[in-house]
């Protein structure tokens, strides 16, 4: 078996290969091409190159999409959009192998193949070995769906049971009705990304130029991908208002065991409560009820906030096959 390379354009004529080692690997909503071919409509540059391993090319053992930032180095294409490198391998195959061959199999000169952004949850840590190493990249949370939502919360801590308890009195004191809304169907989902953007972009981001929005490429990367997994009933967008009025926002994807929070959005102006921590308490219960997944996914760095929702804390990694 061997490595073969195809220009990234090609991509769609290997989507069912993709989505089949998927399945049979990490089986992350993360790599299944209803999220990756977007991310390359909107991401790639192009020169990227889609490399695939194994005597079968209807059948691969290994794909990857891979990106050349400085001479004599390959790695992963990672856009900031994509929580995870977008790398899937027949796991019963040694990962020091597959990056031994595929560094060979480049273009010379080829000094490393980089692994960014991995989950040992999806793929299994190698062993550091001649020429193989791994570095840490984040601290990441997750929720494991174990019991009711009833039990879940009364293992939260006491602070944040208690000030989400005051928050609430204090808005119903002040009249105010707090709404969770669900949007799911494929024809809510545009609406949803520009009602998310000009929240967003009322923030701190809109100085930096970050923002969603829904004529920029990041806008029409959620679009286009939510609308994807709308069309399995994988697509669940949180908004929750405060009367009438929208002040926070989650999008998130999901599978038939993992839901991931891909983005959260708040009104900055609300200083007397907070209103992305109330959201996330109906909306965990609201998942908890319907036993919709095993587990809710964070996927970004872990902040103090996090802890108080999550004790499950995993390390990510890079990978780094080196000449030796």
């Amino acid at each position: 078996m061997t490595w073969h390379f195809y220009p990234i354009t090609r991509f769609k004529e290997f989507r069912q290969s993709w989505d089949d080692l998927n399945c049979q690997g990490a089986d992350s909503p993360l790599l299944s091409s209803d999220f990756v071919s977007p991310l390359l409509e909107y991401f790639s540059s192009g020169k990227e190159k889609l490399a695939v391993y194994g005597s079968r090319l209807e059948h691969p053992e290994a794909l990857t999409i891979l990106t050349k930032p400085k001479f004599a180095v390959w790695e992963t294409l990672q856009p900031s959009q994509a929580p995870v490198g977008l790398w899937l391998q027949n796991t019963e195959i040694s990962t020091a192998i597959l990056l031994a061959n595929l560094r060979k199999s480049l273009p010379f000169p080829c000094l490393l193949v980089g692994v960014t952004q991995q989950d040992p949850d999806l793929l299994p840590r190698p062993h550091h070995e001649k020429g193989l190493s791994t570095l840490d990249y984040i601290q990441t949370a997750r929720v494991t769906l174990d019991g009711s939502f009833t039990d879940y919360w009364s293992q939260r801590g006491k602070n944040l049971r208690q000030n989400l308890n005051r928050q609430r009195n204090r808005l119903e004191r002040e009249g105010v009705k707090t709404t969770l809304r669900i949007i799911q169907a494929s024809e809510d989902i545009e609406a949803a990304i520009v009602a998310y953007g000009q929240l967003e972009s009322a923030g701190w981001k809109s100085t930096g130029g970050t923002a969603i929005h829904i004529e920029n490429n990041q806008g029409k990367f959620y679009r286009d991908m939510l609308k994807n997994f709308s069309q399995t009933n994988n697509t669940l967008i949180f908004q929750y208002c405060y009367d009438d009025k929208l002040v926070a926002t989650d999008l998130c994807i999901k599978d038939n065991r993992t839901l991931i929070i891909l983005k959260t959005t708040y009104d900055e102006s609300i200083t007397t409560s907070s209103p992305a921590m109330l959201m996330r308490q109906d909306a965990f219960q609201y998942i908890f009820d319907n036993q919709l997944v095993e587990k809710i996914e964070f996927y970004g760095k872990v902040m103090d906030w996090h802890t108080k929702w999550s004790e499950e804390i995993r390390m990510l990694f890079h990978i780094n096959k080196r000449v030796t």
